[in-house]
């Protein structure tokens, strides 16, 4: 029996160029900035990639391989937990796509090969929205969001 997946899409409008996104979300010191982690890989198709949180410990929260890349157009890896790393069943796959669209980039982002209901799913359901807005505000202003914050309480 096969379990059911889910995806998600996300997409959102920077003014910046396809290269400083495509940019952001590949180096380190960029995405440290807007995401608190650093993305980490020699992006070649086949390596692997680590998601570091940046903090003194620097513990490793997300792996994968890189599956594609044509910068600064197209971005796909598989993700999952560093926890789950020796399952299959536990990756799924991100795919980043830029576009330019007039002084803009069109990012768009798809999550899929989820597993429906699971933690991971729910997870990415409310963390891309506040990545992918950090990572505009950051292009667009200098200054990322705190991706940590956490709703005031009523």
């Amino acid at each position: 029996m096969t379990k059911e997946t889910t995806s998600f899409v996300y997409v959102t409008y920077i003014r910046s160029t396809p290269e400083k996104v495509f940019e952001a979300i590949t180096k380190p010191d960029v995405a440290r900035r807007y995401w608190g982690h650093e993305n980490v890989s020699d992006w070649n198709p086949g390596s692997k990639w680590e998601h570091v949180r940046a903090n003194d410990q620097r513990t490793v929260e997300l792996v994968g391989k890189v599956v594609e890349v044509s910068p600064p157009t197209r971005l796909v890896i598989t993700w999952a937990n560093a926890s789950q790393a020796s399952d299959p069943s536990a990756y799924s796959r991100v795919t980043f796509e830029t576009e330019e669209y007039e002084d803009m980039v069109r990012l768009t982002v798809t999550h899929d090969e989820l597993v429906a209901g699971s933690g991971m799913a729910n997870g990415i359901k409310k963390g891309w929205p506040v990545v992918l807005a950090s990572l505009k505000s950051l292009l667009e202003t200098g200054h990322g969001l705190d991706v940590f914050a956490k709703p005031k309480s009523a």
